[in-house]
């Protein structure tokens, strides 16, 4: 057809009719069409063909892509919508399997808390290390009453120390002020800020006293009770499975008895490892604090005992070697109250 068009375009100066003679020029309607043609009938972008035969061959072996795009597109968007599809099936699967195996424990928990309480269940009892248990619920009930005290002792002392320090204050300026009375304000306010200095040095080893008992009751004994409260609970699962595994043994022996008791019996083991593990670290970490907490307290009263004494016997220099002793550094002269923060 391109072919045409040009002869078409090469002869249109000298038109040739059929008998030879020169004519009209005719008008250029035809080229028009072909030029219009050639333009519908060229390669489309959107719908180019794959030919498997040579050029101006038959049409049977051209296949359109545009049809192999739309397919292929197709299938790969259900393929990822049912991937989708099975992930979110797979993900509801499994929160619905753990709600079940969390509903069904503490089912069997709460049974078994509910008999253990009316006296109608058994419980596993360990009588040596309940009684540690004990005694350490009981420490920490007493050393957090020497803490509370400890605190209250600070804040009123701190009280009293500023107190000094103001009155110190006041004895000096009406020694300036009073020439008659000159001598007796001057050494009652030397006494007072005497006083004062050495009330900070014991200020500041109170608090350290404070501070490490803070350490020892709500970070290293609350730390043990963590750990005894997940064996408790680990040993409430065990004998409520360990009940469970019971009451099927006493029951029929068919093939769906069997399968149940075994069952049973896997969760059984299961609990019963996760309990006797849990015990093992609830005994290490009680011997573990018994002797961190003879360390501490053998330190932190040696402090208390030798700061309280050189205070109140008017012995600077033994109360200020106290602190070098146990490296506790004094808050800057001049400073504030501890924070809030500081004190906890």
């Amino acid at each position: 057809m391109t072919d045409s068009i040009m002869s078409k375009a090469a002869t249109m100066e000298i038109p040739i009719n059929s008998n030879g003679d020169t004519g009209t020029l005719p008008e250029d309607d035809s080229l028009e069409q072909d030029l219009q043609q050639v333009m519908v009938s060229g390669p489309n972008l959107n719908e180019t063909s794959i030919v498997s035969g040579g050029y101006g061959g038959t049409a049977e072996g051209i296949i359109p892509t545009s049809s192999i795009k739309g397919s292929n597109m197709h299938h790969s968007s259900s393929s990822s919508s049912m991937t989708a599809e099975e992930l979110t099936r797979g993900v509801a699967v499994e929160k619905l399997e753990t709600m079940k195996k969390w509903g069904l424990n503490t089912y069997k928990c709460t049974k078994q808390m509910i008999s253990e309480r009316f006296g109608r269940g058994s419980r596993t009892v360990d009588l040596e290390l309940e009684a540690q248990i004990e005694v350490l619920r009981d420490t920490k009930r007493k050393y957090e009453n020497v803490l509370r005290l400890a605190r209250a002792l600070t804040n009123h002392f701190y009280n009293m120390v500023q107190t000094q320090h103001a009155l110190g204050d006041t004895f000096a300026d009406l020694s300036q002020k009073s020439p008659e009375l000159r001598d007796e304000f001057g050494y009652n306010a030397e006494t007072q800020k005497l006083l004062c200095k050495n009330g900070e040095t014991l200020l500041g080893a109170i608090n350290f006293f404070v501070s490490s008992i803070n350490t020892l009751v709500n970070k290293t004994m609350e730390d043990t009770l963590m750990t005894i409260k997940m064996y408790e609970n680990a040993r409430l699962e065990f004998d409520a499975y360990r009940s469970d595994l019971e009451e099927l043994s006493l029951g029929p022996r068919d093939a769906v008895a069997m399968a149940r008791i075994d069952a049973a019996q896997q969760q059984y083991q299961v609990h019963k490892e996760k309990y006797e593990r849990l015990r093992s670290d609830v005994i290490i970490k009680l011997k573990f604090l018994e002797e961190n907490k003879v360390k501490v307290m053998h330190k932190q009263l040696l402090l208390f005992h030798n700061a309280i004494s050189a205070y109140f016997a008017g012995n600077q220099q033994q109360l200020e070697q106290t602190l070098k002793q146990f490296n506790i550094k004094l808050r800057p002269p001049g400073a504030d109250k501890p924070s809030w923060l500081e004190e906890q």
